[in-house]
């Protein structure tokens, strides 16, 4: 009986999914916009928005513990700084009510994964 190994890939990470797909649900509103909206707020909410998957990404090709984990935390940076972003979208009226519930329903969905992300690999890496 052979035993097959089963690695973990960067889709089965949970966060991942949530801020890859948030991330182009943003860039497909803030493409829209008016070119002052877009260039002052749209450019840094999307740069946000994206570090969230791409710092997670990262962390995950990385290979010591360490490294892994202070990626995961960039990560959480990005995601305090998109609730801002998503913040002011609303206040100056560039998402609607629909979009702006859909975005930080989405964004209140990672912060647990990646606790979770950053518990799993601090505990079950041993470097």
């Amino acid at each position: 009986m052979e035993y097959e190994k089963k690695y973990l890939k960067l889709s089965d990470i949970e966060c991942y999914p949530i801020a890859f797909h948030l991330s182009n649900y943003v860039w497909n509103i803030v493409i829209n916009w008016e070119w002052f909206s877009k260039k002052t707020l749209g450019s840094q909410y999307v740069q946000a928005v994206d570090s969230i998957s791409a710092n997670i990404a990262e962390g995950f090709g990385r290979h010591f513990k360490k490294d892994k984990i202070k990626f995961y935390m960039y990560s959480k940076g990005s995601l305090k700084e998109s609730y801002d972003w998503t913040q002011k979208s609303k206040v100056r009226g560039l998402l609607s009510a629909e979009e702006y519930d859909y975005i930080f329903s989405e964004l209140e969905k990672i912060p647990l994964a990646l606790n979770h992300l950053i518990k799993y690999t601090n505990e079950k890496l041993k470097f």
